[in-house]
């Protein structure tokens, strides 16, 4: 049975919601901080306002998202708000074409937003920090560089790992939190129309596939 979605997203909905999602991504930028992490985990909350509310607010999401990190994390994440701007515009104009209803569909957005993000990252990484920020991810580069790659080469091949494992799990992860949103705002667009068990299923192989990732890597590179 269709769920029936009001024309326009409730004031109070958006004031509820972007906080809440702003504040999973900031939690997200602190476990990796704190842990180190090989994933970057601050875009799961943008994910679920791309899909729900509009990619605009998801803009805004992001750019909160950064500055809170940078305020009262760690200072290297305000550049980057540009590239959590770029991927809830990427996710939410997807979700709109059709790129959420089913797996495949929604693991295409998740590693071609991977692809988009990392370009807008690389110019900040290597123009703004020099290459380096801190990040787990800095192990690799320096693999690649010393491999005989170019700063900007090594650093998107560094990045883009990562950044496949992160937005695959970031766009599945809001799937399972968007299924537990309330009915009537559930969906802003079509998004796994499916019985919850074969959605459980599908989460939990989009994150199995954002392991591979890493679990890839850490072959390649003999890390952690």
């Amino acid at each position: 049975m269709a769920v029936s979605v009001p024309e326009r997203v409730p004031t109070s909905y958006i004031a509820a919601l972007i906080p809440v999602a702003t504040a999973i991504n900031v939690i997200g930028g602190w476990l990796v901080n704190i842990f180190h992490l090989p994933v970057f985990l601050d875009m799961i909350g943008t994910a679920v306002v791309a899909f729900t509310l509009s990619p605009w607010w998801a803009v805004v999401c992001g750019v909160l998202t950064n500055i809170a990190i940078a305020v009262f994390i760690n200072p290297v994440y305000l550049p980057f708000a540009a590239c959590n701007a770029v991927g809830g515009l990427y996710w939410g104009y997807l979700a709109r074409l059709g790129f959420a209803k089913d797996f495949p569909r929604l693991l295409f957005m998740g590693i071609t937003s991977a692809f988009v993000i990392t370009s807008v990252a690389v110019p900040i990484y290597v123009f703004v920090f020099g290459g380096a920020t801190g990040h787990f991810s800095d192990i690799m580069t320096a693999a690649f560089l010393q491999a005989g790659l170019a700063l900007p080469a090594a650093v998107f091949s560094s990045n883009i790992i990562v950044s496949l494992a992160d937005k695959v799990l970031s766009v599945f992860v809001a799937v399972a939190i968007i299924e537990a949103l309330p009915p009537a705002l559930k969906y802003r667009v079509e998004i796994m129309r499916a019985p919850p068990a074969r959605i459980a299923v599908y989460v939990a192989s989009g994150v199995a596939i954002s392991m591979a990732f890493l679990l890839i890597a850490k072959f390649i590179f003999g890390l952690w």
